[in-house]
């Protein structure tokens, strides 16, 4: 197939890009705007590919997309581009809703168009994935059933309120104009190339740099840990496999509290890298409570057994495999991430001539 992925230079995205490019046949677009998240050096492994392109435009350009669309004639889209960051929704809530609400009615558009002027054969072929979050749910309390597909939507921040208006939209175009969709809401990602302003990444880095280790409140917030391979694995399952229209959850089995997480890494490090620990008896020495962030949601669990009885999918990694190779993969390319803190990474460039596959082939 034709993929067109948007946000693929962000930390799932990515994933899904690299996965694409070495385990598939597939040829691949990767749209992103490149914002402070997006990292071309995370796809360094595949940029040479000769089924892969790029292309720094945003799903809020509605002409740059729809030439991107008539260009690379997709098959299917793959829809990862979204602001993400709960802290930064707070403090600044409208990049959320330009990217997250209306960059996905634009590319809700912008499909609708190139999938309604396609010969019936493709028509049938084409699956629009939305990937969303179980953020959208709003919080559980610790006795409460697990989200399932039928869980009602209750968001807490501005962050998942965007992104539960972001999936209504998705939604309504399947069922007003029968744009062929998929949704997916996944739990917390976790693994390599991941921004370190999230929990695990900024936890390694500020443990090996000798910094607090900022945890919110008392650290008891649950959250389901997904590995992010795993999750990869099931979007691609979702759309070759998936009912148009239908709504599939995905989780690791994995609920953990913040503070248990910090501390299976403190203990980690402890004993792979007691070189760093400068006089400190362990790195949990370093946890430090700070004030609860506002609607901070107690506890998420996704219920994923529709998935599993349908889609035959199950997660690979155990939240203790999957951090081992977290941590390893973060010590061991310390300069990614010395690219990132510096802000270099930034620099990073590859070309971004869309020049149809068929034509790269034959030069």
């Amino acid at each position: 197939m034709k993929i067109l992925v948007t946000g693929g230079a962000g930390f799932i995205g990515s994933a899904l890009v690299r996965y694409l490019l070495t385990h598939t046949e597939h040829q691949v677009l990767n749209v992103d705007k490149l914002t402070y998240a997006g990292n071309l050096e995370s796809l360094a492994s595949i940029e040479n590919q000769p089924n892969y392109q790029f292309a720094k435009v945003d799903i809020n350009d509605s002409a740059g997309m729809q030439s991107l669309f008539s260009q690379f004639q997709p098959d299917a889209v793959i829809h990862l581009a979204a602001e993400s960051h709960v802290d930064r929704s707070i403090h600044s809530s409208s990049d959320f809703i330009d990217t997250n609400i209306l960059g996905t009615y634009s590319l809700l558009e912008t499909a609708k168009r190139y999938w309604m002027q396609l010969s019936e054969q493709h028509k049938a072929m084409f699956r629009f994935l939305h990937v969303s979050t179980d953020e959208v749910f709003g919080d559980l309390a610790s006795t409460d059933a697990a989200f399932d597909e039928s869980t009602a939507y209750s968001p807490s921040s501005p962050y998942s309120a965007s992104k539960a208006a972001s999936d209504h939209l998705v939604r309504a175009w399947c069922r007003t104009y029968g744009l062929p969709v998929l949704i997916t809401n996944c739990s917390n990602n976790y693994g390599p190339f991941q921004f370190p302003e999230k929990l695990i990444p900024l936890t390694i880095q500020n443990a090996l740099s000798g910094k607090a280790i900022p945890i919110y409140g008392d650290g008891q917030q649950i959250r389901d840990w997904l590995y992010v391979d795993d999750h990869i694995k099931a979007l691609l399952r979702v759309l070759e496999a998936g009912q148009i229209g239908e709504t599939y959850l995905i989780g690791g089995n994995n609920e953990k509290a913040n503070i248990e997480v910090v501390t299976a890494i403190c203990d980690y490090l402890n004993q792979e890298c007691p070189q760093h620990l400068n006089g400190l008896t362990g790195f949990e020495g370093l946890i430090t409570f700070v004030e609860d962030r506002p609607g901070h949601d107690v506890r998420y669990a996704i219920n994923a057994s529709k998935i599993s009885n349908q889609l035959n999918w199950q997660p690979s990694e155990t939240f203790s495999s999957g951090l081992k190779k977290t941590i390893r993969w973060y010590l061991a390319n310390q300069t990614w991430c010395q690219h990132v803190a510096e802000g270099s990474y930034r620099e990073y460039q590859i070309s971004e001539d869309i020049i149809p596959l068929e034509a790269q082939r034959k030069e």
